[in-house]
């Protein structure tokens, strides 16, 4: 029977869907053979991009609602991992987890159906056997990320392996979940597989999967896995799946991912052409710089970028928007949702100092040196003033100055104003309401200027203001005006970088004590020095997981920490968020700004439910599958 490819996309994946016969009934509205299209390199050429497109890639048009979030009008309001932790809030929305928040579950069998397919055929193809294997190290690089990103949402997954067909018989469809920790070792045997059969670089520069990335996914992948295991205890679950395994690992398994990891690594940083973008800056400013512009565009960072997604053109489908949410409302050029992504007083504080290298030393305000009062504006408070607001954070480390937006600091050839209020000259304090007062004189308004087009921060319009006192740069492009409309940025994203992989190796080495210390050592501190710090610090876990917060903010990566390493709950136990609110002391001859720890507005405390540590699965009335615990 000759196997169909149907461009359509209807899923021939019985476990995706509730109700499986209606899909089983629809007639694919255009077909091809698939003989005919992979006896063409370039019909090959065009389905490798096409399953390249549906990698569940944790880029720009990656949100809450899914992958690929660059329709027509993607309006999801610019919501994103990093505001279900500590990095960042939106500006307007304050819920927090969701049953429905992250899940991918439908596409990822589209995808793994569609790769399948792809190694029914690699054996038929009349092309040599180097390209064989390498269309079978491409094929397997896929379908183990697929894999990884369903075991890392929803433990143990059913394992499909080859092409079904569709025979009247609705239960053969039907394949169970397998253990987790089976599914966590059919990754690994696939990215092993990739590693084994892809080029160092293809040989026209293409982006496509090669053997570096394969490793790079392997020991992101490894170290998720080896991190269930070794805090398996920290969440423990109970329920039919639980004690099927089809979720969670032991504790003694976790050493074996870890060492995995430490291989996979090891190979990059031992035997790859790959290295840290501009490790040697000559000053932090100099750094600074370096690292914005490595995220404004990849493509001039090569041997930091393992495996990046491109955008190469705007338009539906194509670009993305992550210039339009989250640039600084005074940037906006016309658009009517700016300004979404405000960093948290919580993530400024851990930028170190680079008076005190390795210590988190909160961002002080007050005369006596309290960072732990967060109620607000008091009259009686001996606060600390500043005539240029920016001298609070100068000397913050280096990736503070190329991620974050702080209050009147210069973007895009423009002062930023965050402001949240004044303090007049009696003494009584104007805070997140709009005013205006003459002092000798002068006009002075509560949000820094007179029109919501000339500020970024605190008023409520629109939701388009920070409401922590910081605002957002990374990955944004600082030469060209907004373009006011959709998914018409064209940014291409890192997924894998090299700095990712020193990190992965360092964690590993401490958690484990496998590998080799002075290596993870020497990578920590490389991280270090490119960001302009020039003391180097030891090797341990304190240090590696403070180096991954500030080096790796904003890369969603954060949110899967916590997942792994079952700290979330800990983490978000009546969390409350933090802003800095800058205020304008008219108290002054000279007026000077303080600033306000206080908690951020118009925000609930936030507590974590360990259910959320795995996803619910959806159609199981249909595809009879065993639920996860408490959905």
């Amino acid at each position: 029977m000759k196997k169909l490819i149907y461009i359509s996309a209807i899923l021939f994946y019985l476990i995706g869907f509730t109700n499986c016969n209606s899909v089983l009934d629809l007639e694919p509205l255009d077909r091809i053979q698939g003989e005919d299209l992979f006896s063409d390199p370039e019909g090959v050429r065009l389905y490798m991009a096409n399953l390249y497109a549906q990698l569940p890639t944790e880029d720009f048009t990656f949100f809450r609602n899914g992958f690929n979030i660059n329709s027509g009008d993607p309006n999801n309001g610019g919501f994103v991992a990093a505001m279900l932790t500590d990095e960042a809030v939106h500006s307007e929305f304050g819920d927090f987890m969701r049953n429905e928040d992250f899940g991918w579950w439908e596409p990822a069998y589209s995808l793994i159906r569609d790769v399948n397919l792809l190694f029914d055929y690699i054996p038929q193809l009349n092309v040599t056997e180097e390209d064989k294997a390498m269309l079978l190290g491409e094929a397997s690089f896929i379908r183990g990320y697929a894999y990884f990103g369903l075991a890392k949402r929803y433990g143990g997954v059913s394992l499909i392996t080859a092409t079904q067909s569709y025979d009247g018989d609705i239960d053969a469809l039907k394949v169970p979940r397998s253990t987790e920790k089976e599914t966590w070792d059919f990754v690994m045997a696939e990215l092993s597989t990739a590693a084994e059969n892809l080029p160092e670089i293809w040989p026209g520069g293409e982006r496509r999967a090669t053997k570096w990335a394969a490793l790079a996914l392997q020991a992101r992948a490894a170290l998720h896995a080896a991190s269930i295991a070794k805090f398996a205890d920290k969440a423990p679950f109970s329920g039919d799946a639980a004690e099927q395994q089809l979720i969670g690992l032991q504790p003694n398994q976790a050493n074996d991912y870890y060492q995995i990891v430490i291989d996979a690594a090891e190979e990059i940083i031992n035997n790859s052409p790959h290295g840290l973008f501009r490790p040697d800056p000559s000053s932090p400013a100099d750094a600074a710089e370096n690292i914005r512009l490595m995220f404004q565009d990849p493509n001039i960072a090569l041997e930091e970028a393992i495996f990046i997604k491109g955008y190469a053109l705007p338009g539906t489908d194509r670009g993305h928007n992550y210039d339009i949410w989250f640039q600084p409302a005074q940037l906006a050029n016309g658009w009517p949702h700016p300004g979404r992504m405000n960093p948290t007083l919580d993530l400024i504080d851990v930028y170190e100092t680079y008076d005190n290298p390795g210590e988190i030393v909160p961002v002080v305000t007050r005369a006596d040196g309290v960072t732990d009062n967060y109620n607000g504006f008091s009259e009686s408070t001996d606060y600390l003033h500043f005539s240029d607001p920016l001298e609070l954070f100068a000397n913050r480390d280096a990736r503070f100055h190329a991620t974050v937006v702080a209050p009147t600091s210069e973007w895009k050839d423009r002062e930023i104003i965050i402001q949240a209020g004044y303090v007049k000259p009696d003494g009584n304090a104007v805070i997140r309401t709009k005013d205006q007062i003459q002092v000798n004189g002068q006009m002075y308004y509560t949000y820094g200027a007179p029109s919501t087009t000339q500020y970024s921060g605190f008023d409520g319009f629109g939701g388009n203001n920070t409401r922590t006192g910081f605002s957002f740069k990374k990955f944004l492009n600082q030469n060209t005006p907004v373009t006011p409309g959709w998914n018409q940025s064209t940014t291409d994203f890192m997924d894998m970088r090299y700095a990712e992989v020193l990190l992965n190796y360092a964690e590993a080495v401490v958690e484990s004590n496998l590998g080799d210390v002075a290596l993870a050592t020497k990578g920590l501190n490389d991280i270090r020095r490119r960001a302009g710090h020039t003391v180097e610090v030891p090797l341990t876990l304190r240090n590696v997981m403070r180096e991954r917060r500030v080096e790796l903010a904003f890369e969603n990566k954060r949110y899967w920490d916590l997942i792994r390493r079952r700290e979330y709950e800990e983490a978000f136990n009546n969390r409350r968020i933090h802003s800095l609110f800058p205020l304008l002391d008219l108290r002054m001859d000279v007026p000077q700004y303080i600033f306000v720890r206080s908690y951020t507005p118009n925000l609930e405390q936030r507590n974590f439910d360990p259910k959320f540590y795995y996803r619910p699965i959806p159609g199981i009335s249909g595809n009879g599958l065993v639920q996860n615990p408490q959905y």
